[in-house]
């Protein structure tokens, strides 16, 4: 065979094999795409059906939101109880460390009180001298009675009256919780002959209490700011009571007033009024700021009248702890009034603490209603009260089988 003949049938051969082959891959394709029936469908899993778009979506939400659910389920364990229980327990908490910040700011007043006394050379009290600060007694009421130098016969008669003396006095602050003091100051002249009078009466009596504070008329309101820093440093009371050394007192009504409103945070104790703004000089009470309370022939906010009032224990530490911010009047109780504008105080207006003297006061005790205090309007205390003040107390007074068995 030539070389041309042996050429031409090498190829019929090839192309014969290479056409085999082709056919073989597409009938092997088809016969497997038809045996496995996934050429024109793609199987789903039993019991799924295939979503759209949107219902994708929606599934989505509604499982973040099942698990949201179920993770609040799993972490939320407490019952409303358990919930309630533990908001009390945060507010106890709470109340907790305000009342200590607050006496930590009291005691820190104190302390500041008595060094500004030691550096300014003004005596000190034997009670400013005596300041526990740990584990202070709870007491009812601190009586203040506002005394100046010259009524020395005015105390005298308070001693000789309504005020208990030496034992008693003692057995009436340990038994009943009830501190009474004369309130006075130090004269200009610090040391002078009227504070050795003072201090020589002190060292005989023990009932006074010094205040870091220069003695005056005009100066009554910053002497009542002061009065209630200082005795709210020195003793932990429920309430605080400022009363003038020409008005009659029974402590034990007193006491019994007090301990009705003993559960009330904030109160305000006294006869209240509203009179008039005094613009006119050389009047007495002359308003010198009348301008600030509008136009001429205007009355006074709602305030207790001097004579005799009460103040909280909260309202006696917002006094000690805000005092250099507190504005003075030029009449005392109008000046304490407007301390506790826009403050939640309670004003309580008892006009058994504002009675006339015999007959007024007597007339009331015979009906039973026996007065927590009596003085004479017109003299803004009893008139004369050195000399008559054992008269309105023999009349009127509540008799010691009252305070001695009264329960505070």
């Amino acid at each position: 065979m030539s070389w041309k003949s042996k050429a031409d049938h090498h190829s019929s051969t090839s192309v014969v094999t290479q056409k085999w082959t082709l056919f073989l891959c597409f009938g092997s394709f088809f016969s497997g795409m038809l045996f496995t029936n996934r050429m024109w469908t793609i199987p789903e899993h039993k019991g799924m059906a295939r979503t759209t778009s949107v219902e994708a979506e929606e599934l989505k939400l509604a499982s973040e939101g099942c698990g949201l659910k179920s993770l609040q389920q799993q972490e939320v364990k407490f019952s409303s109880k358990d919930i309630f229980g533990k908001v009390f327990k945060t507010r106890d908490a709470v109340h907790t460390l305000d009342k200590t910040i607050s006496n930590l700011e009291m005691e820190l007043a104190a302390a500041k009180s008595v060094h500004e006394s030691i550096q300014s050379g003004s005596p000190l009290s034997e009670d400013s001298k005596q300041i526990d600060r740990s584990g202070r007694r709870k007491y009812l009421v601190v009586v203040g009675i506002n005394t100046a130098f010259s009524s020395r016969k005015r105390r005298d008669s308070v001693r000789a009256t309504w005020m208990p003396q030496g034992e008693k006095r003692r057995k009436l602050e340990e038994e009943k919780g009830i501190i009474v003091r004369f309130v006075i100051g130090h004269s200009v002249t610090s040391g002078g002959i009227l504070d050795r009078a003072v201090e020589a009466e002190d060292k005989k009596h023990g009932d006074l209490l010094r205040l870091d504070h220069v003695e005056g008329y005009l100066e009554l309101s910053a002497k009542t700011k002061i009065y209630f820093a200082t005795a709210v440093a020195l003793w932990d009371a429920d309430f605080y009571v400022k009363v003038d050394d020409d008005v009659h007192v029974n402590i034990g009504t007193l006491g019994e007033t007090l301990v009705r409103h003993r559960t009330k945070p904030r109160v305000y104790i006294g006869c209240m009024k509203s009179g008039p703004v005094l613009s006119q000089r050389g009047v007495r009470y002359h308003e010198p700021e009348y301008w600030k309370f509008g136009e001429a022939g205007n009355k006074y906010f709602r305030h207790a009248t001097g004579q005799l009032y009460a103040i909280s224990k909260e309202l006696a530490s917002y006094i000690s702890i805000n005092q250099h911010l507190l504005h003075k009047y030029a009449n005392e109780d109008v000046s304490l009034g407007s301390w506790f504008i826009g403050l939640d105080v309670e004003h309580i207006d008892d006009r058994r603490l504002c009675c006339g003297t015999p007959p007024d006061c007597e007339w009331k005790a015979q009906a039973g209603n026996i007065c927590v205090a009596s003085f004479d309007w017109s003299c803004s205390g009893i008139c004369k009260s050195a000399e008559r003040i054992k008269e309105v107390h023999r009349r009127c007074g509540e008799g010691e089988n009252v305070l001695w068995s009264a329960t505070f």
